[in-house]
């Protein structure tokens, strides 16, 4: 057994433990304030004379203002700290949510608008900050097992945001508008208060910022924001259509409740597993061109689509978001640690610069994909019908089957190394002198792992080691070697 297996098979440190208890509780408690108004809010805007339009935007603007924000956090977040990051995020997350709940108050519509459009912004810009830190402190604190330990955190952030329109529904009906916001606002300002207090500070000296679009240059970590952003369509497209499609089958509103959390419901249960498997034995990029294939034929059966030669049914409904749900949890996962493994192999240093980095690109991408896909999936469903709009996410995810499939055909990845001692080639080490300065960089660390020691950049995911880059890697390390 290599040395980073028994690392990943010893118990997590008190530190640790306690990281990922905070960070999941701050995910749980911040995706339930994010979802909580779903089941109420359009009925109260509607009474204040606001348009399904309007009240619409209220909900995408928060997923536009993350796709803005998340990659300047990212990129300044070891400037600014990443608890100093997560911990404001959260107090400004919590605030936000509060005052939300004070809207009930405002009776005229342009006031009452203008005002939910407002703090939704600054509630966005609080769940970013905090997302975006709460991702990077993950892959600094758990670096052996960055696929794992996110896909936790995702169930987390699964489960709140399913559960949310529950609780908030259930707040509603108890005390009116005001208290699920005054609860959950508070159940989320006593988190960061426990936050600041137990969350460890990060020692890891300041560096200066890696640069957003050098890190896009990256193929493997652009394909993996791709991947993120057509997952996320694949999500927000079901948000929009999914209840109008099922009320052909007469289903109780508890009923059409249980069909929306079948999907997320399978994605939040299998995703610490394939965050495992990630980690231990296959390569993410291959778990994410099995998870494009789930989505695609989960997709065709809801509709089903109009080139599949049966009737809408209710169970080939049930089968298909369950099937959609595994693709989730396949595509999901794997992105966040692989883009991180890409990056360092492209030379990008192994510390929370580049954790922040790739945090706010993943952040963002998934705003950007939970903001399009409703978007357009509304305006297919009024001009197409649901069977013929489902063609737009099976596209979109063939467009990710064949992109990662010819990644995988035409990246160069090293051959797997023989076991005993390496020799030293000097003429090799000689040549070194010659390259470049990101070369220098990728064969010191990969020198440094010849020896045994720690790479944790590149060893992240076993089966994956110096991946994510195509082109002159294979050369240089043909060079070396």
């Amino acid at each position: 057994m290599d040395e980073k297996a028994m690392r990943i098979k010893r118990r997590y440190t008190r530190r640790q433990w306690s990281t990922v208890m905070l960070i999941g509780t701050v995910n749980f408690a911040g995706a339930v304030c994010i979802s909580l108004q779903a089941p109420f809010y359009p009925q109260e805007a509607e009474m204040k004379g606001s348009t399904a339009t309007e009240y619409g935007l209220v909900f995408g603007i928060f997923e536009l203002v993350s796709f803005l924000s998340s990659p300047l956090f990212g990129k300044y977040l070891d400037t600014i700290g990443a608890k100093f990051t997560l911990t404001s995020g959260i107090f400004v997350a919590a605030v936000s949510c509060m005052l939300f709940g004070l809207l009930d108050l405002v009776m005229q519509h342009p006031e009452f608008i203008g005002l939910s459009f407002a703090v939704r912004i600054v509630e966005a810009l609080g769940a970013s900050a905090a997302l975006t830190a709460a991702f990077a402190i993950i892959a600094s604190e758990f670096p052996d097992s960055v696929g794992t330990t996110f896909a936790t955190l995702e169930t987390f952030y699964g489960v709140g945001y399913i559960v949310g329109p529950t609780i908030g529904g259930l707040l509603f009906q108890a005390g009116g508008y005001i208290l699920p916001f005054i609860v959950m606002g508070s159940m989320l300002g006593v988190v960061g208060v426990v936050t600041c207090v137990v969350l460890p500070a990060s020692n890891q000296p300041k560096k200066p910022q890696a640069s957003l679009l050098k890190m896009l240059a990256v193929p493997g970590v652009l394909l993996d924001s791709l991947v993120t952003t057509a997952t996320a369509m694949s999500m927000g497209f079901y948000s929009a259509t999914l209840e109008p499609h099922l009320r052909q089958f007469d289903l109780s509103p508890a009923l059409v409740g249980v069909m929306f959390i079948i999907s997320g419901g399978i994605y939040a249960v299998f995703a610490p597993l394939v965050g495992r498997i990630i980690d231990r034995c296959c390569y993410a990029k291959r778990v994410v061109l099995l998870g494009g294939l789930f989505v695609i034929v989960g997709v065709a059966l809801v509709g089903p689509a109009d080139f599949m030669p049966v009737e809408t049914s209710l169970w080939l409904c049930v089968l298909g978001l369950i099937i959609h749900g595994l693709g989730l949890s396949c595509l999901m996962v794997p992105t966040f640690s692989d883009a991180i493994s890409s990056a360092v192999c492209a030379g990008f240093p192994d510390d929370l610069t580049t954790y922040g980095v790739v945090s706010g690109l993943w952040a963002a991408s998934f705003a950007l994909g939970a903001f399009v896909g409703p978007s357009v999936a509304g305006v297919l469903f009024d001009t197409v019908g649901f069977r013929k709009s489902t063609y737009f996410i099976i596209a979109v995810h063939v467009l990710v089957v064949v992109g990662t499939a010819l990644f995988l055909c035409c990246e160069r990845r090293p051959p797997a190394r023989k076991p005993g001692k390496p020799k030293t080639n000097m003429n090799g080490l000689l040549r070194l002198e010659e390259s470049n300065a990101s070369s220098l960089n990728l064969i010191a660390n990969w020198s440094q792992d010849h020896r045994n020691q720690s790479f944790p950049g590149v060893t992240r995911n076993k089966a994956g080691n110096d991946y994510g880059s195509i082109g002159s890697t294979l050369s240089v390390i043909e060079v070396a070697a």
